[in-house]
């Protein structure tokens, strides 16, 4: 089936200035390093407040140095499945197995980018389960209401995976962005920062809590901060959005992309 449908590919492909192979158009070869690493860049620039609250108002730089979270990688199920599983397996079938098709067929740049990444936040949607399995006593309107706000992130992140994939051709470079994604989960978008908090695992593969972090430790095990903290925060926030917007074209450039823009 792979076969055949790479064959239909390049017959009915236009002609390209990079050579279109089986792989190429997996996004497989060339792997794309560089390119991916460039798009990581520019996803960590769109999270620089999240970064800034996590590494510095949290403290947790000192374990991201020695690599901690290695041990709660391969011992812990759900932080294995949001870091790795689901970013490989997931962008295996949504990106690298499922575009190549869309690019055969006559739908249109906009269908492209709005169809796959509906059905990928679609898939998500199993997530009201573990959160009603979590919280018994919450109302259902509630696990209704999460499950929408995800559906509608999850929708965004898969048509900004659609546009790296097709941008860098490299099924590597969007792995990682789902991997970091996961990993930082929603930013904060209200309240205060605070110092003392652990770190959590939320994102487009484990339904977040509204850019709040962790609040299992009880307020007393959180520290009060100066009012500037939450300034900076916020002010990273929006440096963040601005640099992105600016890098957006410049970061995501590559020679083995599958369509030019």
């Amino acid at each position: 089936m792979c076969t055949l449908t790479t064959s239909l590919l390049l017959t009915y492909l236009p002609p390209s200035s990079t050579p279109l192979t089986t792989l190429h158009l997996m996004g497989c070869h060339p792997t794309g390093l560089l390119p991916s690493f460039k798009a990581l860049l520019l996803t960590a620039i769109l999270f620089l407040g999240p970064l800034f609250e996590s590494a510095i108002v949290e403290g947790n730089w000192c374990s991201w140095v020695c690599l901690r979270g290695l041990t709660t990688l391969w011992n812990d199920l759900p932080t294995y499945r949001n870091l790795v599983a689901g970013p490989v397996t997931e962008e295996l079938l949504f990106r690298s197995a499922s575009l190549p098709l869309f690019l055969l067929s006559p739908a249109s740049l906009r269908t492209t980018f709005l169809l796959p990444p509906l059905v990928f936040g679609l898939a998500h949607i199993h997530h009201i389960y573990e959160f009603r399995i979590a919280n018994p006593s919450a109302p259902l309107l509630l696990g209704v209401i999460r499950s929408v706000v995800q559906l509608m992130y999850t929708t965004l992140f898969g048509s900004y995976a659609t546009f790296l994939y097709l941008r860098t051709g490299s099924l590597v470079a969007v792995i990682l962005c789902h991997t970091f994604c996961n990993w930082m989960g929603l930013p904060r978008f209200w309240g205060r920062v605070e110092g003392g908090g652990a770190e959590s695992v939320m994102g487009p593969d484990s339904g977040g809590d509204g850019g709040k972090r962790d609040e299992s430790q009880g307020p007393e095990s959180r520290a009060e901060l100066g009012v500037l903290w939450t300034v900076a925060y916020y002010t990273l926030l929006v440096v963040g959005a601005v640099g992105f917007y600016q890098n957006f074209w410049v970061l995501t450039e590559s020679d083995n992309g599958l369509l030019e823009f």
